[in-house]
């Protein structure tokens, strides 16, 4: 079953997918810190700036508070769209792109943060990036690893290390810091 296609239960600090695709969390707030930083970073130069996933809103809230040009958001999840429209409603400078990111039509941009859930697409994210970046772009992407994971093997890239709260949860073992991936295009 595609992630796109299950069925999300949103609680205060957590989504949740559906029996059919494991009871497994997709986004918990104890992610904060590290959308802060992803936000920070991707926002620079208050210009462009490209969100693909939108999940519990969380690094969107930081995106927005940087005052950027633009923010575009693309997500592909039905359920997810319903609560990003309302969330995006008094945003002028906020453009929801409804599918997914691989294949959707899309600019350039300044700042390009991924966080998504499911996604068969991940091979394909460098090559994406090297053709929506514009030159000096800051990229990031979340990183599932314990330690710095040049997983897409860029060029230009560090980490920074962010210190984090996580809670027992089925989809990362991060416990105490996060390695966050920064890349200059």
């Amino acid at each position: 079953m595609a992630f796109k296609d299950t069925i999300l239960t949103f609680e205060n600090d957590k989504i949740i997918a559906d029996e059919e695709y494991g009871n497994i969390e997709v986004m918990m707030s104890w992610e904060a810190p590290i959308m802060e930083k992803s936000a920070e970073y991707v926002c620079q130069s208050k210009g462009d700036i490209l969100e693909i996933g939108f999940g519990m809103g969380i690094c969107s809230d930081y995106i927005q508070a940087q005052n950027v040009n633009s923010h575009t958001i693309v997500e592909i999840h039905p359920q997810i769209i319903e609560k990003l429209k309302i969330w995006a409603n008094d945003k002028s400078n906020v453009t929801i792109v409804e599918g997914d990111w691989n294949s959707v039509s899309l600019s350039t941009y300044d700042g390009i943060f991924l966080d998504t859930f499911g996604d068969d697409n991940l091979d394909k994210y460098k090559e994406f990036v090297e053709q929506k970046a514009k030159s000096g772009a800051k990229v990031t992407y979340w990183n599932n690893y314990t330690s710095p994971n040049n997983k897409y093997s860029f060029d230009n890239i560090n980490f920074e290390v962010v210190d984090i709260s996580s809670t027992v949860n089925m989809y990362t073992d991060l416990e105490s810091k996060y390695y966050m991936p920064k890349v200059v295009m």
